[in-house]
């Protein structure tokens, strides 16, 4: 628990241990609806809570959203995707195959595959994918004004605008066709509420899995080691993910919250109106966690990680994030054996510019 200045010039606490963590982002003393942002220069929140946008709601109406969306979200459905999924990763893989190396596996690989993924999930037609994927990574840049940032929304807000009026007219098997049809008492699934829950998800699950992808293979591939026991045993995909999630915990920022009460935390009295960011990077890199946390070790016995988060903001989509992750690590090395990195790790551009830790690009060839 630490007293920190942040970008935006405002103080907070700092939560890093493990044990903290958890209990700051179980704690519902703690709202999302924070007054400053800390992370940008403006401070400015551009985000505005409403029906539908799980990521800045609190109880009670948080509670009664995330229900009616995870019904679409079970393991059996999701388990469900796992044809597709590997159709896209093997149709890119082939593309790249054909075209011969080096290539940018950011480019080719690691964005297209979770937006097309998703994009089917949601049935955002084929012709609209690549603005789509624009905005989603103009909405992730933290180097900009408040109103670059604004006018992304706009664009993503005109675009979700018309995919819900054509699903009204014509439901497909998509997910937005589904919470249209779906039993609402209270009357909550209106077009902001899709919009709003369409828009977080899509965003969200886009680019938080395209940079797990790119930063886990180019971690991979740096470490030979490690990629070796995965290309000799390829049922260690799963363990694979768990430890690159742990190891790479790519909310590089952290979760913001606010107290709403005089609350302690951690042996701290926080007062109320008070900041606290939640460091999951730090928290998986506790000790008190997990031994030697600073070795990556894919046959480590995963461990209970906070890259998806924890308590009621945890990630609705986290399955589709596994399956997609386990799909696309034991695709990619088996169809290319020998695989290796065209630039260095020091000479690569790292996301340090964007919301979710990455890589701009990743040159491979083999």
């Amino acid at each position: 628990m630490t007293r920190a200045t942040f970008t935006s010039g405002h103080e907070a606490w700092l939560v890093t241990g493990y044990e903290e963590v958890r209990a700051l982002l179980r704690d519902p003393s703690f709202s999302v609806q924070v007054p400053h942002a800390l992370h940008t220069q403006d401070g400015v929140v551009t985000q505005k809570p409403g029906r539908g946008s799980l990521l800045w709601q609190d109880e009670p109406e948080h509670t009664s959203d995330r229900k009616l969306l995870a019904r679409e979200f079970t393991v059996r459905r999701m388990q469900a995707l796992r044809p597709n999924i590997q159709r896209i990763v093997d149709e890119h893989l082939d593309a790249i195959e054909a075209g011969g190396g080096p290539v940018d596996l950011v480019k080719t690989f690691a964005n297209p595959v979770p937006s097309m993924v998703i994009s089917d999930l949601f049935g955002v037609p084929v012709e609209r994918r690549a603005e789509f994927q624009e905005i989603a990574e103009a909405m992730m840049r933290v180097d900009q004004d408040a109103a670059a940032t604004e006018a992304a929304g706009m664009r993503l807000g005109g675009l979700l605008y018309q995919l819900v009026q054509e699903r009204r007219a014509e439901p497909g098997d998509d997910l937005i066709s589904a919470l249209i049809t779906t039993e609402d008492p209270d009357g909550v699934v209106d077009d902001m509420f899709l919009m709003n829950a369409a828009g977080t998800l899509l965003i969200a699950a886009h680019d938080t899995t395209a940079c797990m992808i790119g930063l886990g293979a180019a971690l991979l591939l740096d470490r030979p080691d490690q990629l070796a026991l995965l290309r000799e045993d390829p049922s260690l995909v799963g363990n694979a993910v768990e430890e690159l999630l742990r190891y790479l915990t790519i909310g590089q920022f952290g979760g913001e919250r606010v107290a709403t009460r005089d609350v302690e935390l951690g042996g701290v009295r926080i007062a109320k109106g008070e900041q606290v960011v939640a460091h999951v990077l730090a928290a998986d890199f506790d000790p008190a966690f997990v031994q030697e946390p600073e070795r990556f070790d894919i046959t480590r016995r995963p461990a209970p990680h906070l890259a998806f988060g924890f308590g009621a903001h945890q990630c609705i989509g986290q399955q589709l994030a596994r399956i997609e992750l386990q799909i696309v690590f034991e695709t990619l090395f088996r169809r290319f054996p020998t695989l290796r990195l065209a630039k260095p790790v020091e000479e690569l551009r790292f996301r340090t510019d964007m919301v979710f830790y990455g890589v701009h690009e990743l040159p491979v060839t083999w």
